[in-house]
């Protein structure tokens, strides 16, 4: 399979202009599974409740997903991508999965960051996986990747590649993404985006880009820069993925003892 995603930098409350950057940028050659960043429709930095309740959606009824289907559809590719979700009074961190065949799949970030806590309802969707036609994937969204339970659960429910949406400004995830990868044996496609978001006075989010395809022999494949807006793809391979051994007498997850891991997974 070829998998790829599309770092930019998002126009806050632009949604046509944030499509417009996308389109424009799997005009080409698109990757069988292409993957956006959180909010990449909208923008991070909101002011108040009142604000992503003017920029939220239902999902798969909204735009953001709309627009999602038909560009699957229309180029026969998968995307996952991050959005404002509104149901009814509640406001979520989402990430949806489509494909040619339209809406497959909704995650809700499980994992809320810093102000994120102000506007949005922790998610309730617990770890998901969809079996594709190109593939086994699961979905966690930026801070979800600090908490080793996110990948492993994923992995656990048959995940073989991880999409991951974020819009990082923290420094650590480009580096911690191998081992993830590794302790789980799964691919994971980070996709960050880039730029400065400054609404308010002396609060500036500075995202760090570094979007990468990782394998779960802990190499990375590929890597953006800091601050450039580009789609990268990588060749992968789905059975390096299923298999679990690292040599024959050690298969992470047989040699698996969660007897003794006090209640952890």
């Amino acid at each position: 399979m070829r998998a790829g995603f599309f770092q930019f930098n998002t126009v806050f409350g632009n949604k046509q202009e944030n499509f417009r950057k996308i389109r424009a940028a799997i005009s080409a050659d698109p990757p069988e599974l292409l993957v956006l960043p959180e909010f990449f429709a909208v923008g991070y930095q909101f002011l108040s409740k009142e604000e992503v309740a003017e920029l939220a959606e239902p999902a798969p009824d909204g735009e953001t997903t709309e627009f999602l289907v038909g560009l699957s559809k229309e180029r026969n590719i998968h995307i996952v991508a991050g959005l404002a979700e509104r149901d009814k009074d509640a406001f979520y961190n989402s990430a949806v999965l489509t494909g040619p065949e339209g809406f497959i799949g909704l995650y809700r970030k499980t994992h809320l960051f810093f102000e994120e806590n102000l506007f949005f309802t922790p998610g309730n969707t617990g770890f998901r996986v969809w079996e594709t036609k190109i593939g086994r994937i699961g979905i966690m969204i930026c801070f979800d990747w600090l908490f080793p339970e996110s990948a492993r659960t994923l992995a656990l429910k048959g995940a073989e590649v991880i999409a991951h949406p974020s819009n990082l400004v923290l420094p650590y995830c480009p580096n911690a993404m191998p081992i993830r990868c590794l302790e789980n044996r799964v691919y994971a496609i980070t996709a960050n985006r880039i730029g400065i978001e400054q609404r308010k006075e002396d609060a500036a989010l500075t995202f760090i880009g570094q979007s990468q395809i990782t394998s779960p022999k802990a190499e990375i494949l590929v890597r953006a820069g800091v601050e450039e807006e580009v789609l990268h793809a990588a060749d992968i391979d789905l059975q390096l993925a299923r298999d679990k051994r690292l040599n024959k007498y050690n298969d992470l997850f047989k040699a698996r003892r969660p007897e003794f891991y006090n209640g952890w997974i």
